[in-house]
């Protein structure tokens, strides 16, 4: 239908931009949608469905709600072309729609009743049925004032899927792309499957257990990992306990007659594992992912890990067992939300209808985790794990899921090897490393036992492959000149007695290599203690950007901030969306916070201490980092957000120490603050001027908005320097650039010494000084966020509070990758104070 898409075309030029032209073809399974969530001049949502060859279009500025209340407005805009429903890239700059675009949503709809005359009529009812999307919708037009483009309103319509916006934000709790997944079909029934982490319609009882939520098997999958812990925990009634399987994490992935299997990283192992492949088709399971570990045991019954690894090449004909302990998905139903001991009992039920001695139920084994583990570690097992009775499934490492070993043993990166002795063929020892917190290899001692002639020979040959005559560790790291380097690739699992003072390993035992995740993830593995990480988490964590049950938002719809109109729930919710990536800056820092009761313009409260018994998920710090002062407090987990925002907390402002180094703060802040008449322009230039002079001094800066006014150039330093050592040299550096550039800066912050200046605020690197931490709001009109951002966006920046509140959701996309290598950067203040000519005092 040319005509139909006369206004699309002339709107564009194709020899610039990639969108499509004109073409696609009409949906097989019904009439298709796609909903395109668009970094444009201002960030929207396009919803577009298939009618008469076309895509008919609207721009949706806020995104669907699944709160009936909420009339989302609907611009109505030109046709698109079908083809348009798989674009997915950068509209270039100075093209129409210029900006980033990604296909959000997609699948089918159903017009209730005809669609063509709906359409004309201004009153288009019908079904969705996306990953996201479902349900009944509609969408009305408006009595337009003269706009040159009709305005509609997009409204969700009672059903079981309907969701209040207080429980429930799709665009918040559901941010991402979904091109990669396969597009739901309509169903065949009047029921609608929901997709994974999508509202929840009832599942019926008898059906699956609750919590269950129809869904479509996803193509891939990341499995929950364990947490090492010191001991067991304090209530072992509360938790299932396992025998930890000496193996390889494997994944299996069933749907029909199609059995994959995949490794922990996401690999497709099936065509090393064809027998076990087999055995899977020949039990007929039903569709699903399933949970476990592969293993090969020993003539005692012990699984082995060097023989599992001969088993890949055919050297060893012992069989590999597969041992399932979960089911996440299983059966046509997402599971991860079910109670963990509920899924393992439709896990145990689905395998006791086949009789296989190669795919075995991992049993649950006695209630003392102590007598337990002891028993473990005399029968020679790796251990045993703990998971909560009614835990839900989640896709990383979890507090949940719980690893007790019996002995020191973990992965190294091979680094390189040493030559044989006597009669010994292939190599000596083999040079292991592990990447410390800023991605750089440290040594770790040697392994020169464990091996027989056929893993040195194999080990050789894999080695020689990768020589280099660069070393990977730091200069020196290693003292003797004998070594033969290789390229940091391969992995080797080690037991040993324990680790030197030096970081070494002792009395180490070569186990065998693995090669189920990659070398730049293996780190030094140190048990955590167990009232940290298990008996002081009473609260549930929630999923990102999700309120978690136990959290009750009291005055919810009051209105904190008059310009914008955000409420308190608005402001909780934001701080839902963010904590994940807040917490990554506020984590053992000390913490100031500001609360504002009544809002912005009412009166504030700043709060170091606090009683902690009503904010689950804070905790006091120990008293001896302040002795004169009550205990200081600190953001344990993204719930202590949540509920320092229900206690009426704005602003979370952090200090520029740890507490377990508190005496050593480990960066310097530089606060831009603005005097009368200076303009925006004036403070990005002032920035970039601050950045080119730590430079100079060999430190890397970073910065972000304030959130009010200013910009914040922050540097991470190494912690060697005490506070009033690090609060001079900052001053000293603010000194260097007043003294510089008198014009632009001002040394001194009363409000007349910098009319028409800067003042760079060195004060927030004294002792006890708090600055607002990156995704804080500010107790400011509009509800301004700090953002970290690039140094190369800055240009682009409109103001210190470019994003809000309620316009943070534009942002998610960025979050903290534009600070991605600040942990890397840390640097020492000796060399800089040099160069400043700054002496210590």
């Amino acid at each position: 239908m040319p005509d139909a898409l006369k206004a699309y075309k002339e709107k564009r030029n194709f020899s610039i931009t990639s969108e499509p032209a004109e073409g696609g073809e009409a949906g097989l399974d019904g009439l298709t949608f796609v909903i395109q969530k668009h970094w444009a001049s201002r960030l929207h949502y396009d919803f577009r469905l298939e009618l008469d060859g076309t895509m008919k279009s609207w721009a949706v500025p806020k995104g669907p709600s699944y709160d009936t209340k909420d009339k989302r407005m609907a611009v109505h805009v030109e046709d698109h072309p079908i083809s348009y429903s798989s674009f997915e890239g950068t509209i270039p700059e100075k093209q129409y729609g210029a900006g980033k675009v990604i296909i959000w949503d997609k699948g089918t709809w159903q017009p209730q009743g005809d669609p063509h005359t709906g359409y004309e009529a201004g009153n288009l009812k019908f079904e969705m049925h996306g990953h996201k999307m479902h349900g009944k919708w509609a969408l009305i037009r408006m009595k337009g004032k003269g706009e040159k483009q009709e305005p509609w309103l997009l409204i969700k319509e009672k059903d079981d899927f309907a969701r209040p916006a207080s429980e429930f934000s799709v665009v918040d709790e559901m941010p991402d792309s979904v091109k990669t997944l396969k597009a739901p079909k309509a169903p065949k029934k009047k029921a609608v499957p929901v997709e994974a982490a999508a509202p929840k319609a009832k599942v019926a009882r008898g059906k699956a257990p609750a919590g269950a939520v129809k869904a479509e098997l996803p193509d891939e999958f990341a499995p929950e990992l364990a947490t090492l812990v010191d001991k067991p925990p304090s209530t072992p009634e509360d938790w299932v306990f396992e025998i930890k399987f000496d193996g390889y994490r494997m994944l299996a992935r069933v749907q029909g007659k199609s059995v994959a299997l995949i490794s922990r990283n996401g690999k497709d192992w099936t065509a090393k594992l064809v027998p076990l492949q087999k055995e899977l088709l020949k039990m007929k399971l039903p569709d699903g992912w399933y949970d476990g570990e592969i293993v090969v045991h020993d003539g005692d019954g012990r699984p082995n890990f060097g023989m599992l690894q001969l088993a890949f090449d055919g050297s060893n004909t012992a069989p590999i067992v597969f041992f399932l302990f979960d089911a996440p998905y299983l059966n046509g139903y997402d599971m991860r939300e079910v109670p963990l001991v509920e899924r393992r009992a439709a896990l145990q039920a689905v395998l006791d209808k086949s009789d296989s001695n190669v795919v075995r139920f991992s049993d649950e084994f006695g209630s003392d985790p102590g007598e337990l583990v002891a028993a473990a570690c005399k029968m020679g097992l790796e251990g045993v794990i703990g998971k909560r009775r009614d835990s839900r499934y989640v896709q990383r490492r979890s507090p949940d899921w719980i690893k007790l070993k019996c002995g020191q043993r973990q992965e190294f990166v091979i680094a390189g090897y040493t030559d044989p002795q006597g009669s010994r063929t292939g190599i000596g020892a083999l040079l292991l490393g592990t990447y410390d917190k800023d991605g750089v290899l440290q040594y770790a001692g040697n392994v020169g036992t464990g091996f027989n002639e056929v893993s040195l020979r194999d080990l050789k040959a894999k080695l020689s492959k990768l020589d280099t005559d660069e070393s990977p560790f730091p200069p020196k790291a290693v003292a003797g000149r004998k070594h033969h380097w290789v390229k940091p690739k391969l992995i080797a699992e080690v037991s040993f007695a324990e680790w030197t003072s030096s970081g070494s390993v002792r009395h180490a035992v070569f186990q065998g290599l693995r090669d189920d995740k990659p070398a730049r993830v293996i780190t030094r593995e140190t048990a955590k203690q167990v009232e940290e990480v298990v008996d002081k988490q009473t609260e549930p964590v929630a999923p990102e950007g999700k309120l978690p049950a136990s959290l009750k938002v009291t005055n919810p719809e009051r209105v904190i901030d008059a310009q914008s109109g955000a409420t308190k729930l608005d402001l909780v919710r934001y701080y839902a969306l963010v904590g994940p990536l807040m917490i990554e800056h506020l984590k053992g820092r000390p913490l100031s916070l500001v609360r504002a009761p009544a809002g912005v313009g009412g009166e504030l409260f700043f709060q170091k201490h606090a009683d902690i018994g009503k904010l689950p998920g804070m905790k006091q710090m120990d008293k001896a980092l302040d002795p004169d002062h009550p205990p200081m407090l600190e953001v344990a987990t993204v719930n202590g957000i949540l509920s320092a925002a229900q206690w009426n907390v704005v602003e979370f402002h952090s200090q520029n120490a740890v507490g377990k180094a508190y005496e050593t703060p480990n960066r310097v802040i530089f606060d831009l603050d603005p005097g009368e008449g200076v303009d925006w322009k004036t403070i990005q230039e002032a920035a970039a001027l601050m950045k080119a002079f730590l430079d100079e001094l060999g430190l890397t800066s970073f910065v972000k908005t304030s959130g009010g006014k200013g910009l914040h150039v922050v540097v991470p330093i190494k912690p060697a320097y005490d506070w009033d050592t690090v609060k001079d040299f900052s001053q000293q550096v603010v000194s260097h650039m007043a003294m510089t550039l008198p014009d632009r800066f001002a040394f001194k912050s009363g409000p007349r010494n910098r009319v028409g200046k800067i003042f760079i605020d060195y004060l927030r690197n004294g002792r006890g000084a708090t600055t607002a931490a990156a995704w804080s709001a500010r107790v400011r009109p509009g509800l301004g966020i700090s953002v970290p951002i690039s140094w190369e966006e800055l240009p682009s920046i409109k103001g210190g509070d470019h994003w809000n509140v309620q316009t943070a959701h534009t942002r998610l996309d960025k979050g903290n990758e534009p600070w991605a290598a600040y942990a890397k950067s840390a640097r020492s203040l000796t060399a800089a104070m040099k160069k400043l000519g700054f002496t210590p005092g």
